[in-house]
Order: structure tokens, then C-alpha cells, then sequence
């Protein structure tokens, strides 16, 4: 395991006390804009920048919102045109460094994931001035019945973090991933120390302990093979009757990036903007083309189009599908449809209802 690796050579990690938290946090605030999962009135969090360590909640375990939201706004303003000068491309308002802290493996790996995306045939400029100028400072969790991280392989990472915070109890594993992570650890002083025989020990443990803390799991072998032999299955018809189409699931989910692009004229009728806001092919909107036809009237098709995109077209195209298990889908879907039950069922042809 690669984790292993990091603390067998020292090289690569630190120690850090717990109760040192808030001196790394604000050594963190020195380096750029810190951002952090924040708490909400009735007890949902969610990723804002902070102006002092004490109003970030480290033990979070999933915000509402993913941290795509910092790295891919869901609304975002691209230019300013006017009839008489043509269009001028619109900067952000604050271009520095931001340090994004708490970030679980899961959703390090969907920033991989949008790496990926956006760095295709024609990259996305706009989501890569903010990439390059984040830094990921990342940290365990303990899973709840929605998570489901480790059938899809991504409880763990080894790459996408600067510094990566495991929990011990009094103190914290905290690995190096990159050279910014290094500068981070150098001008800290005596905030670290160098890694003890007794502290990869319970390092092991507590791997071995989050693993066998999940209470569900998805079958994921052959998945993208049964999904194409069940393409007519009757599980697609009876989630279509429960789905609200709302996009609740892709609003939340952290790899979804499903975009549409609009424009806003001002009251003069000579100048306005051009904006890009995320979009759901759940909605009834999606497939609807100029002359009003629409391709995927049926909620049953949306919501099939949905599994089989992240399922196979993803894997087809990058290798793995593009869910990663954090289980925000599942709590935030109003007809409590949970991809764990729709996995399983298609692999299990069990139907769903």
C-alpha cells in the first residue's frame, strides 16, 4: 500500500500534535485565501473561505456542496460583450493562492477526476488559473452509511494533496504529496517531528479499522459488462416513476460537470453578460433541442443515461467510473434513491422499488 511506503521511508512524513491544529491552520492562512468545511444551521457544512481557524468544523464529514464549487463555480461569468466594443473576457475578482483544507480522499480523487475532464482535447482554462493556484491540504474520516468510497477504490489516495492529515488520537500522520507541501512543513518550525516506530503502528491500525468501519458495499466488478446486458431492464422504468428530475444528485455530486451557457442583457440593451452555470441531464430541459423536440422525454431514459455515463462512457474513456462514493447523491435525492440499491440491484438483477 502505498500510504505504507510514505512512512516506512520517513521521507515523506510528519507527526503533529491534535492540539496543534489551529497553529498549522493559520500557517496554512499565511500561504494564501484559506477556505474549509463551515457549519450551517441545521448541521450541514459546507466550503467557504475563513478569516480564522476556529470556524472551520474538522470533523466534517461531507459538505453539502462539493469542493468543485470552489474549482468549478456553479454560476460563472466567462465575458462582458457591448455592441459597439465586442466582448472582453471577465478575471476573477481575487486571483491569489487558496489553500482548501479538509478535503477526504474521495473527493481528492474527484478533483483528479476533473483534471482529467477539463484537460482534454480542448482544455478549460478558467477551471485549470484556479487548479494551479489551490492547494489541497487533505484529511481522513470515518464513514457513515452512506459512504461507500471503498468499493469504488478511492478511500484512499497517494497524489492530488500537498499535505495529508491522518488521525491518530493525540496527534496526526501527516504525509508530504508535493514540493509546496514540503515548503509548508519547513517554515512550520517545531509544529512537526519526525515520524516514530510506535506512530506507523497505529497508522496500520487505523487503516485497517476505517476499512472495516463501512457498513455497505457496491459490486463492482464487471458493473460496465452487466450494465450493457440489462440495458432494458425494468429497474430503469421504476426509478424513472420515482425520480423527480429535480438534479439534486448531479448538483451535489462532486465529479458531475454538465454545464449550459447563457446570456444576460442589460436593461440598455447594448451591453450584457455571457455566464455558464451547471446543468443536470435529469432535468427535462437537457435533451430539448432548438426546434423543441426533445431526445430524452422519458425520466427513465434521463435517469439511465445518468448511470451509464458515469458507469461505462466514463470507464470506456478514462478508465474508471466517475463516482467516487461519497454518498452526497444519496442524502440529498427528495424520492431516497440511493446509487448503492441501484448498483447492487443491476448487478444482483434485483429489481428496484
Amino acid at each position: 500500500m502505498d500510504g505504507f511506503r510514505f512512512a516506512s521511508s520517513h521521507a515523506n512524513a510528519r507527526l503533529m500534535a491534535k492540539d496543534d491544529r489551529n497553529r498549522l491552520l493559520e500557517l496554512l492562512g499565511s500561504f494564501g485565501d484559506l477556505c474549509g468545511p463551515v457549519g450551517m444551521p441545521g448541521g450541514a457544512h459546507r466550503y467557504q473561505p475563513v478569516r480564522k481557524p476556529s470556524e472551520i468544523a474538522p470533523d466534517c464529514l461531507r459538505t453539502l456542496l462539493p469542493p468543485k464549487k470552489i474549482l468549478y463555480p456553479p454560476t460563472d461569468e466567462l465575458l462582458e460583450f457591448t455592441a459597439d466594443g465586442g466582448f472582453r473576457t471577465k478575471e476573477e475578482a481575487t486571483p491569489g493562492r487558496r489553500i482548501l483544507f479538509g478535503l477526504h480522499p474521495c473527493d481528492i480523487h474527484a478533483v483528479i477526476t476533473l483534471d482529467q475532464v477539463f484537460s482534454g482535447r480542448y482544455d478549460e482554462p478558467r477551471y485549470f488559473a484556479r487548479r494551479q493556484r489551490t492547494a489541497i491540504v487533505g484529511t481522513d474520516c470515518w464513514p457513515d452509511e452512506q459512504c461507500f468510497c471503498h468499493s469504488t477504490k478511492t478511500d484512499f489516495v497517494d497524489k492530488g494533496f500537498d499535505l495529508f492529515l491522518t488521525d491518530l488520537g493525540e496527534q496526526y500522520f501527516v504525509r508530504i504529496g508535493t514540493a509546496f507541501g514540503d515548503d509548508i512543513v519547513r517554515a512550520a518550525g517545531d509544529l512537526f517531528r519526525p515520524v516514530e516506530p510506535a506512530a506507523i503502528d497505529l497508522y496500520k491500525e487505523r487503516t485497517n479499522r476505517r476499512h472495516a468501519a463501512f457498513s455497505h458495499s457496491v459490486e463492482m466488478i464487471d458493473l460496465p459488462q452487466i450494465f450493457e446486458l440489462d440495458y432494458d431492464s425494468q429497474i430503469w422504468e421504476n426509478l424513472g416513476s420515482k425520480c423527480f428530475s429535480c438534479g439534486s444528485c448531479s448538483a451535489v455530486c462532486p465529479t458531475c460537470y454538465c454545464y449550459d451557457v447563457f446570456d444576460q442583457v442589460n436593461l440598455d440593451g447594448r451591453t450584457g453578460s455571457r455566464f455558464r452555470t451547471w446543468d443536470s441531464c435529469l432535468t427535462n430541459s437537457f435533451a430539448r433541442v432548438a426546434d423543441g423536440r426533445n431526445f430524452r422525454q422519458e425520466r427513465a431514459t434521463r435517469i439511465k443515461l445518468r448511470y451509464y455515463h458515469k458507469q461505462i462512457a466514463f470507464v470506456e474513456q478514462y478508465g474508471r467510473p466517475s463516482c467516487v462514493g461519497c454518498g452526497r447523491c444519496i442524502v440529498a435525492c427528495p424520492a431516497e434513491i440511493s446509487v448503492i440499491d441501484v448498483l447492487n440491484a443491476i448487478f444482483r438483477e434485483k429489481v428496484v422499488r
